[in-house]
């Protein structure tokens, strides 16, 4: 370099990633996932898991950037159902990939609110 050129160094700007969501927040509403499950025998499980995740997803700041997740029960439920006949129809095979059908569904629902 000669001596003319000047050289500028960027100051990286730290970006924080954060969780706010709290420990009773957390418990309240596990309890209540808990009892609409088992006062349903089930059936609105899958509302469970969206309520759960929604807090989860909704208390998250990535690089300064809030997320929101957009998913709904009903959305779930369809899946849900498709995912748990495709499991009885090959005699429970299909139940290795549910834990990933059901990340990937998150995944999709799940955007930056900016």
């Amino acid at each position: 370099m000669s001596e003319t050129q000047e050289v500028f160094v960027a100051k990286s700007v730290e970006v924080k990633s954060y969780f706010d969501g709290g420990l009773l927040q957390y418990i309240g509403w596990s309890i209540l996932g808990f009892l609409v499950t088992v006062c349903t025998f089930g059936i609105c499980y899958p509302w469970s898991i969206t309520m759960k995740y929604a807090w989860k997803i909704n208390h998250t700041v990535y690089e300064g950037r809030r997320l929101k997740f957009t998913g709904s029960a009903v959305g779930l439920f369809g899946n849900w159902i498709k995912w748990w006949l495709l499991t009885i129809v090959t005699l429970g095979i299909y139940s290795f990939w549910l834990f990933i059908k059901l990340e990937q569904w998150k995944v999709k629902n799940t955007k930056f609110v900016d």
